[in-house]
């Protein structure tokens, strides 16, 4: 198998692998520590939960990359992939540094918050700084207006908001990494489309590690993403969707409203944020209490059961996404 069959393939691969096979370590260390989901209000589990998801799914990201960086050093991959991936790795060493510094940034902010439940207005801060560090990265959104400070502002804006959205949409098992799944996979066809094989292969890392975890989350859970789970898989679809060239002259078929599909990856929980603000703004209350009026609660409350409207949501994402690509 020649490039970039196989590198594609191994990304998806090395990064199921990797998530699944260090998530019963990072579990144990979980308990360890204390870092646990206790049962409580709104809460349907009896006994605590380790909230080891995050943990696995950047380690599932991290070996791979590892295992890239030796490839390339050692020579082990054949030479047409082997000269690709180091140009590009090489070319994209700054941002990628960045997207990952980024990553533990987000990962331990949520660590934060599942220790010590940090204010909204500390963890937003947080979160506006590991922005503007991706940003500085070389990692930033344009939009077609030639100004660094609106690239810079539009960025910060859309990785906070991205990665709340997703941090919103963890309440229920499978959920948010299932839709992480979707979103990873559909960013991953866009790069392959524009021949941009580094942005394709990180993107089927990403859904590679987030599909390690799933089986332990969903349906049933031994382990949940806690707020650094969810603080990751957010960030991740941010990053991931900055990325890939959605628009440029040089297309054969150009046109700019494509710069706008990742709102439609998205949609499901983009709409599902918008809709829980506007019910929570409604009723008085600050819209970052959670509640039980988010898209899959309503679905449970119609009868279906909550397997089935998870996966229910996954199709309506997907669904969606590809009519973005089409």
């Amino acid at each position: 198998m020649t490039f970039p069959q196989d590198i594609y393939l191994l990304a998806l691969v090395g990064g199921v692998v990797g998530s699944a096979a260090s998530l019963p370590l990072w579990r144990a260390a979980c308990r360890r520590w204390n870092l646990v989901d206790d049962p409580g209000h709104r809460k349907i589990h009896t006994v605590p939960v380790p909230l080891a998801g995050g943990f696995a799914v950047f380690t599932g990201i991290l070996l791979v990359l590892v295992g890239a960086g030796a490839a390339v050093v050692t020579g082990q991959l054949a030479t047409e992939s082997l000269e690709k991936v180091a140009y590009g790795l090489g070319r994209r060493a700054i941002p990628l540094a960045a997207m990952m510094a980024g990553a533990v940034g987000m990962l331990l902010l949520g660590v934060g918050d599942d220790r010590f439940e940090l204010r909204p207005s500390h963890k937003l801060f947080g979160q506006v700084l590991i922005a503007l560090m991706v940003a500085a990265g070389g990692v930033r959104l344009t939009l077609f207006v030639p100004s660094t400070a609106f690239s810079y502002a539009m960025t910060v804006f859309w990785i906070v908001a991205v990665t709340n959205a997703f941090n919103l949409s963890d309440n229920m098992n499978g959920l948010c990494a299932g839709l992480g799944v979707v979103g990873a996979g559909l960013f991953a066809a866009v790069a392959i489309r524009h021949g941009q094989y580094l942005v394709a292969s990180f993107a089927l890392v990403v859904a590679g590690a987030l599909l390690g975890y799933l089986p332990y989350n969903y349906p049933k859970a031994s382990v949940f993403l806690g707020d650094a789970g969810s603080h990751l898989v957010g960030y991740l679809m941010a990053v991931l969707a900055i990325l890939p060239h959605f628009y440029s002259t040089k297309m054969q078929d150009p046109r700019p409203w494509a710069v706008l599909s990742p709102l439609a990856f998205f949609a499901v929980p983009i709409l599902d944020t918008a809709s829980v603000f506007v019910v929570r703004t409604l009723a008085g209350r600050p819209f970052w209490v959670g509640d039980t009026n988010h898209l899959s609660h309503r679905l449970v409350r119609a009868g279906l059961g909550k397997p089935f409207a998870v996966a229910l949501l996954w199709c309506a994402a997907l669904v969606v996404g590809i009519a973005a690509l089409l």
